[in-house]
């Protein structure tokens, strides 16, 4: 964990150390960036050859092929930078001294980094890289902790900020985490990378459990055995091919139950029996709340009747076209006595 976080450090401050000898010294000898791109051989060339005055009697093949040392002696001569002073070549030469110093420690402890996850996670190693198997120990704290993680947390391990973030805007979830770094999901398409990432993720969190709890295993077993299933499943993504089902899904799998539905949806659909009721017919409840509607329907048009006033056209019971008439000319006429 802390040869990870250690790692980590040092690149930061190789990339600092860098950026400011490359502006430092890129005043005087501006065209040097484009010729050379390596960070260490480009402090060892500055260190070699001091002003770009003495690159013309300067061995540059030291560093450089011949090729790019025939470029930076032309290029000095055409160059557009000013000149440096003593004290900023002093200043300049320490800084490179700085960068090969550092970047060849970094050298030796990705090495003990190397040697030390071969020791404790061979399996996690084989399948992922010792950097990715690394920073995911270092993520969960420890490789039980990582041994008792789930394949899915395993696989957005790194990406929390962005997993909480999509369950609040309820968009959709990230696909991976630290173990998109892993050389089997770099290698794969941009389609195919969630599917990978999964399946690395699963292998990964095997081979993290048998390097943590099995007894007596020596070397990588598992692991060797995951990175080719991986890599056998890329290569059918990437062809086209289907996914097939493994010998024990085919031998699970029942085709009996599938081939029943089959013929039920087939025959169409069944005609009612004797003693089932229809789609169009009321149900009790619904046949009960009518019957007590009519009746506080008639209740209340008895009571309206005994106080001798006139129907509302809600509580009038419907009568035949021929009753209708006698009742209106009954109502005319007793307008015509008042």
């Amino acid at each position: 964990i802390q040869a990870i976080g250690l790692l980590d450090d040092l690149d930061k401050e190789l990339n600092t150390y860098v950026m400011r000898v490359k502006e430092w010294y890129g005043w005087h000898f501006p065209e040097l960036t484009k010729v050379v791109s390596d960070n260490v051989t480009y402090a060892r060339l500055v260190l070699l050859m001091g002003p770009r005055e003495n690159a013309p009697n300067v061995d540059l093949t030291e560093v450089l092929t011949e090729e790019d040392a025939a470029h930076v002696k032309d290029a000095a001569i055409h160059s557009m930078g000013v000149g440096l002073t003593e004290d900023d070549l002093v200043n300049i030469r320490a800084l490179c001294e700085e960068i090969i110093a550092t970047s060849q420690y970094r050298a030796q402890l990705a090495e003990y980094l190397r040697n030390r996850m071969v020791a404790i996670a061979p399996n996690l190693t084989t399948m992922v890289g010792e950097l990715v198997g690394a920073r995911l120990i270092s993520h969960a704290g420890s490789l039980m902790n990582l041994a008792k993680s789930a394949a899915s947390t395993i696989q957005i391990l790194g990406a929390e900020k962005a997993l909480f973030s999509a369950l609040k805007e309820k968009t959709a979830t990230p696909k991976y985490g630290l173990i998109y770094h892993a050389s089997c999901v770099g290698a794969a398409d941009g389609p195919f990378k969630g599917k990978i990432a999964r399946l690395t993720a699963c292998q990964a969190a095997l081979a993290t459990r048998v390097d943590a709890l099995a007894e007596g295993v020596v070397g990588p077993t598992i692991g060797v055995d995951g990175r080719e299933r991986v890599e056998v499943r890329l290569r059918k993504l990437q062809a086209g091919e289907a996914y097939t089902v493994s010998g024990r899904g085919r031998g699970q799998a029942q085709a009996e139950k599938y081939n029943k539905h089959a013929e039920l949806a087939s025959r169409g659909p069944a005609a009612p029996t004797q003693g089932t009721i229809a789609i169009d017919q009321p149900t009790e409840a619904e046949a009960a709340a009518v019957d007590d509607s009519a009746k506080a329907k008639k209740k209340k048009r008895k009571l309206v009747e005994a106080e001798g006033e006139a129907l509302p056209e809600a509580l009038a019971e419907p009568a035949e076209e021929d009753a209708e008439v006698p009742k209106k000319k009954k109502k005319k006429s007793k307008v015509a006595e008042e």
